[in-house]
């Protein structure tokens, strides 16, 4: 007896109809697209219960003629292609004639359509593929389809769908992007009776990008315009200064009006960047590519957002001179505020580090950030204009660098005992923070004879490396950032940030992808611990209205995006990890940095902390803290043994 079976057209039809509908969101994108393929300059959305319950799609398009209702509904009918050649200059959305029917096999559907050329519309039923009612129904021009209880017959798949308020957010993420693609159509997005999205439909691009994402994106962006062979492209890219975050899902590309993931445009925009953003940060755009049908092909997905070009690199040089011509034609020069008289010493914010059983409170100054991240390099700006204060803050010359004994200075840590002062106008002391009464583990007696311990401040190599002379026989090296971060992150373990957040006088405003968006409300509690006061702003906006006390302004935006980006990558990960991972975040961002220009002062201090905290060995990213190196290895290089 043969093993192959050919399978009844209720199961091949399921079978299909999975291929081309995995979740709601894949029934939105179906029928959005058949409206803007119809014509439509006026389409509407809503969905209930994440849509699994309730979908409604209505346009104000040609509409469907009665006739062609029922073919509509069979499989691989389409009236965008007719032969085979047309496969190869495919302009439309849609084209493969599979869509209705796939989402009619899983769900419960009642369309009313009116074709312009027709007096009165259709109504037509159709559940899990079979016909219900088909009659002549009073409706405007357009098609409206409505959907309900989504895989209903296939409870299989029904138990793969994720909670509404996830569902939700794809959605919404698709039809933003629906919406940027298309923004000479008016687009309604209705959720669960909440309307969440309304574009003008007027045509232009940074309208609808910032009716889309808002204004804290928009403000931004900066317009590009290039062709290349052609090749043109049009779109918006984020300035230099604000290409700062932590992934790429904020770059929105488009192929003649297609949502595509395009590895090609991707390299060729972050390449463009090269020199002008940090290692590890990502640009944000939204930027449309037009090419001759002819020369890609559409049909290598089934959700049609892969794409191949028959040559990749017109594509990739368009984007590149585009968004590179774009890039450095903004003259940051002109938003730089010079202070009317220069600052004689940068301004340090204390330090988190509290006194501990083992530790001493220490406070390291952090370099401004526009000290620290230049948009131009030198050769491409021509000057620095910060060249002036950084020649002001040179480090001291190494005649100055006296020789200290650490043990002495232990007992000199009382904040009127120490040389290190603040400049008057700054409210902030090194040492504000300390407690008069050391802890009372550093008087027990196992520990005070290390701590007397002579050992004698060298300076500092390269402002990264503390040198100290640890005994008669060696040296000892402190990667000063990582011995800081180490000292945070253990602080933070210690003492929950959520206890003592700071509130910011100006609440900060994040645009986020929405699934980004979706796992931020999910993961409110992680922030809480971790000292982020956030609300939901609606959107794919979040209100940031308190942070940790260790982070600045400008590295509080960043530090959110980039754990929103990590919980979004490690759903399934516990909490107590998550908190791990943001802890060493923290610590990492709020720790002094090297090439920071640090006083001898501020150095002997850190490293008198981790004389007390002898466990520390490495960072919280397992490096080195520090290293020994002998005398008998340094005379055996001068050739003395």
């Amino acid at each position: 007896m043969g093993v192959i079976n050919v399978l009844s057209k209720q199961v091949a039809e399921l079978i299909a109809a999975g291929e081309v509908i995995e979740r709601p969101g894949s029934v939105i994108k179906e029928l959005v697209e058949n409206a803007i393929d119809a014509g439509a300059k006026s389409i509407t959305v809503e969905i209930q219960n994440g849509g699994v319950t309730f979908m409604r799609v209505t346009d104000d398009g040609i509409g469907i003629e009665r006739e062609d209702v029922r073919n509509a509904f069979l499989r691989h009918a389409t009236s965008k292609i007719l032969k085979e050649d047309d496969l190869d200059s495919i302009a439309t959305l849609g084209f493969r004639g599979e869509a209705l029917a796939s989402i009619c096999a899983v769900s419960r559907v009642d369309i009313l359509t009116k074709n312009v050329n027709e007096d009165e519309g259709t109504r037509y039923i159709i559940e899990g593929g079979e016909e219900k009612a088909f009659e002549p129904v009073g409706c405007p021009q357009g098609t409206t389809f409505v959907v309900r209880d989504l895989f209903y017959n296939v409870p299989a798949r029904m138990k793969f769908l994720k909670k509404d308020v996830a569902e939700s957010n794809n959605i919404a993420s698709l039809m933003d992007r629906i919406a940027l693609s298309h923004p000479e159509v008016s687009f309604t997005f209705i959720r669960d009776g909440k309307s969440m999205l309304k574009t003008s439909g007027n045509g232009d691009l940074y309208t609808a990008i910032l009716q889309v994402f808002g204004k804290q994106f928009a403000v931004g962006l900066i317009e590009t315009s290039y062709e290349y062979q052609g090749v043109k492209m049009h779109g918006y890219v984020s300035k230099p200064v604000s290409a700062n975050r932590a992934s790429r899902n904020m770059q929105v590309f488009f192929v003649n009006g297609r949502y595509v993931k395009t590895k090609t445009a991707m390299a060729a925009l972050e390449q463009a960047y090269s020199g002008c953003i940090m290692s590890g940060k990502f640009p944000a755009c939204v930027m449309n590519i037009e090419i001759d049908c002819s020369s890609l092909d559409v049909n290598v997905h089934p959700a049609k957002l892969e794409i191949r070009f028959t040559n990749e690199k017109p594509i990739y040089n368009c984007v590149y001179y585009g968004v590179k011509s774009a890039v450095m034609g903004y003259d940051t020069r002109n938003e730089t505020a010079f202070e009317s008289e220069p600052e004689t010493q940068p301004v340090i914010k204390p330090a988190f580090i509290k006194p501990s059983l083992t530790g001493v409170q220490m406070n390291i100054p952090q370099q401004e950030e526009k000290e620290e991240y230049n948009i131009f390099e030198p050769e491409t700006s021509g000057f620095s204009v910060f060249a002036e204060k950084e020649e002001k803050a040179e480090f001291p010359k190494a005649e100055n660098i006296r020789t200290i004994n650490l043990a002495e200075e232990l007992k000199k840590s009382e904040p009127k005992e120490t040389d290190f002062k603040v400049e008057e106008e700054s409210s902030i002391d090194f040492f504000a923070n300390i407690e008069e009464k050391e802890p009372e583990k550093e008087a027990e007696p196992e520990r005070e004879p290390e701590a007397e311990k002579p050992v004698n401040y060298i300076g500092e190599a390269f402002r990264a490396y503390i040198i100290i002379e640890y005994d008669k026989d060696r040296l000892m090296f402190i990667d000063k950032h990582a011995a800081h971060e180490r000292l945070i992150y253990e602080q933070l373990k210690r003492d929950n940030p959520s206890t003592s957040p700071q509130m910011l006088l100006e609440p900060i405003t994040v645009t986020l992808d929405k699934e980004e968006y979706s796992t931020v409300l999910e993961n409110k509690e992680a922030f809480m611990q971790a000292g982020f006061d956030i609300d939901d702003f609606g959107s794919g906006r979040i209100i940031i209205r308190s942070a940790p006390l260790l982070l600045e302004k400008l590295d509080i935006t960043e530090a959110f995006m980039e754990i929103s980006e990590y919980l979004q990558r490690h759903k399934k990960v516990i909490l107590s990890e998550k908190m791990e991972w943001i802890y060493q975040n923290t610590a990492c961002r709020a720790a002094i940095k090297a090439g920071n220009i640090n006083k001898p002062e501020e150095l002997i201090q850190l490293a008198v902390t981790l004389e007390r905290n002898p466990d520390i060995k490495y960072c919280p990213h397992g490096r080195p803290v520090y290293f020994f190196m002998s005398r008998h290895e340094i005379e055996k290089n001068f050739k003395r043994i």
